[in-house]
């Protein structure tokens, strides 16, 4: 088990994360997690494959450098050895290799060696264990990504791993049995697993630093070392043999002299992250009773995360085929196998520890409601589409019970949720905008107010000599004449204008209304005694309840009821139909007030209810009327709606006006006021 001291090996740049979950979608060991819209890799989980770096587009992802540890060694007085992975072919396919030997030199490496040495002596190791264990089931342990990742989530399997350290830890040992143990060694390889593999030996000292391609190219770049500028120069020894093939897929087997038999299944590759993972799952349920499996989690490692190199794999799998074929055409057997008798009794061997990071996965009810949570109640809501980086909407569920991702990965589901707050938004606005009408409304009123309680001051004494009058000259006539009728309708309608304007300056003041129990027919019909209406309109009434009984003030809404009839009747200059409705709706009673007119235009319409806003002739209006009409519903909590149709296509012309009122019960009004 890898001892994580040194920090994580991959980190996320927070400014360019896209949260695109490309990084979740491809991680193998699932250690990447979704919080707060941003992707974190977990440390502890991670098995250090790098593909979270490689597919980032964004290049979010931060592997650890170990450049400037690298820099400190050299610097230093010990011997500093380089070691270097045999697929570095591939990575430097355009420069001749004794070329990139000089450049490590000239960087200040003393030794420079290929891993593939080592490669060799594990290959060895692994024929040895084949041959004394003929039945047992072994999975091949070169590739740190894998071991890592069968530790972590297969701990049954650990067993399984062949106890042999891979090659960069063998030629690090051979390294300093050749060359003194006070070598300090740095591997040179396209792998940031190895990072973790590093540490893992820290204690016995193998490996001191670990460099990727990327990084030695960083380094080359910044020491201004080109190969045009160094002198050729040949590895040193121990030289290898057939291991220069292990960077390669099947390339160990080939190594070991193993043929990977169909008809046997003795051996089996797998390399590439859906098979690797898929391979280890098989083996673990006993599907396949193979002697030896072996995995790399790339591709081979000539498409390891820490290369640079841009041509394909197959290009990539050439140029290291030509590189081994070139060498071995030179290797001199003989050195080959007494480099190999020196490294005889090197201890090889190594214990591979469980480090469970598996998660309990939730039960089927914990699941059912999370699924519920995102709208997944049926199975074909689950769509399975991909788009949070999970192959189905239950591994995404599962995450999300394990803390790994979040409900708004969901594409579906957030595009749902983004349409609801669309909605709501929508709402909000239409909310805002009639909050905004109402508060220029009452501004306008309030200035209306202001404008009528000085009116309402100059008008009220000559209306108060005019009911003097009146009441004198009634009390002076006979009861049964025509003239006493005429004087009690004078004195009834001018009793009626100076309880207006003294409702104006309530109004003004923002005094309450003054409700009584009222019967809206018996109301109607009495407000249209006072109505005289043309010759050449029809009035009709309409009472569609037989009784409709509300709390309201009697006086004010014969005010709304005069200056609605009075408007309607003005709308209809050559005549029409006149019609006042009453009725009820749940707990509002309704008036309604219909002509038929011409209609009005919808951008009078919007401006009906504002203060001296009028479209009759000069001196044949004020514009006050259905100003303080909307005044006087809106204080009985009630509202006014307009229909209208100026347009004969159509249908019928004219206008409708609609008064609801609340039917509130007796000592609810105050109730209301104060809430």
């Amino acid at each position: 088990m890898a001892n994580r001291t040194k920090g994580p090996l991959v980190e996320t740049i927070k400014e360019r994360c896209r949260v695109c979950y490309t990084c979740v979608r491809e991680c193998p060991a699932k250690a990447i997690r979704i919080s707060g819209g941003q992707a974190e890799v977990i440390s502890e989980r991670c098995i250090g494959c790098g593909l979270c770096v490689r597919v980032c587009s964004q290049n979010a992802k931060q592997v650890r450098d170990c450049s400037g540890t690298v820099n400190d060694l050299l610097a230093g007085s010990e011997k500093v050895a380089a070691v270097i992975a045999p697929s570095f072919a591939a990575e430097f396919h355009e420069i001749d290799y004794r070329k990139v030997v000089g450049m490590l030199r000239e960087m200040g490496f003393g030794p420079v060696t290929e891993v593939a040495f080592g490669a060799d002596l594990v290959v060895q190791e692994i024929r040895e264990l084949l041959d004394k264990n003929p039945n047992r089931h072994f999975i091949e342990s070169a590739c740190p990504a894998v071991v890592s990742y069968i530790e972590k989530y297969h701990p049954r399997l650990v067993k399984n791993l062949t106890p042999i350290v891979s090659p960069m830890i063998a030629t690090a040992r051979a390294v300093k049995l050749i060359h003194g143990k006070d070598t300090k060694v740095v591997f040179i390889g396209p792998c940031i697993a190895k990072k973790y593999e590093a540490e893992r030996h820290e204690k016995d000292g193998d490996v001191e630093a670990v460099l990727t391609f990327a990084e030695l190219r960083g380094m080359f770049e910044a020491k201004n070392i080109k190969s045009d500028m160094v002198p050729e120069s040949e590895f040193d020894p121990p030289y290898p043999g057939r291991g220069m093939l292990y960077p390669l897929g099947r390339g160990m087997l080939q190594a070991a002299g193993f043929t990977e038999d169909l008809t046997t299944n003795d051996f089996l590759t797998a390399d590439g992250t859906d098979d690797f993972v898929e391979a280890i799952k098989e083996f673990e349920e006993g599907f396949t009773n193979v002697k030896l499996l072996s995995l790399l989690c790339c591709h081979g490692c000539t498409m390891g995360t820490g290369m640079t190199t841009t041509t394909s794999r197959f290009t990539r799998r050439v140029n290291v085929g030509n590189y081994v074929q070139k060498q071995l055409k030179k290797l001199d057997i003989r050195q080959w196998e007494e480099d190999c008798q020196k490294c005889e009794y090197l201890d090889l061997s190594m214990n591979y520890q469980v480090d469970d990071h598996r998660l309990p996965a939730p039960s089927s009810d914990q699941l059912a409601l999370i699924l519920g949570k995102m709208g997944k109640n049926k199975p074909e809501d689950e769509l399975n589409c991909g788009a949070c980086g999970y192959d189905t909407c239950v591994e995404h569920a599962i995450a999300i019970h394990k803390g790994l991702a979040e409900s708004e990965m969901c594409l579906p589901y957030t595009i749902d949720k983004l349409k609801a707050t669309a909605s709501q938004l929508s709402e909000s606005y239409e909310q805002l905008v009639n909050t905004k009408s109402a508060l220029i409304q009452a501004e306008k009123l309030a200035s209306m107010g202001q404008l009528a309680a000085g009116i309402a001051h100059e008008v009220n004494n000559p209306l108060g000599v005019v009911l003097l009058y009146s009441h004198l000259l009634l009390d002076q006539c006979d009861p049964g004449t025509d003239i006493y009728k005429d004087l009690e309708m004078v004195v009834e309608q001018t009793g009626r204008a100076k309880k207006i304007v003294s409702e104006l300056l309530n109004f003004a003041r923002k005094n309450k209304v003054v409700l009584r129990t009222t019967n809206i027919n018996g109301l109607v019909d009495l407000s249209l005694h006072g109505i005289i209406a043309p010759g050449n309109i029809k009035l009709d009434v309409v009472h569609q309840s037989e009784e409709v009984i509300a709390e309201i003030d009697p006086d004010q809404i014969v005010q709304v009821l005069v200056n609605l009839v009075t408007n309607a009747i003005e709308a209809m200059p050559q005549g029409g139909r006149l019609t006042i409705a009453t009725g009820e709706s749940g707990q509002d009673a309704i008036i309604s007030v219909s002509d038929t007119g011409t209609g009005v235009d919808e951008r009078t319409v919007k401006k009906l209810f504002e203060p001296f806003f009028t479209t009759k002739q000069m001196g044949k209006g004020t514009g006050l009327g259905l100003a303080v009409t909307y005044g006087i519903i809106k204080m009985h909590h009630g509202a006014i709606t307009v229909d209208t149709n100026t347009d004969p296509a159509m249908g019928p012309t004219g206008t409708t006006f609609t008064v609801t009122l609340p039917k509130i019960k007796p000592g609810e009004y105050e109730n209301i006021m104060q809430a």
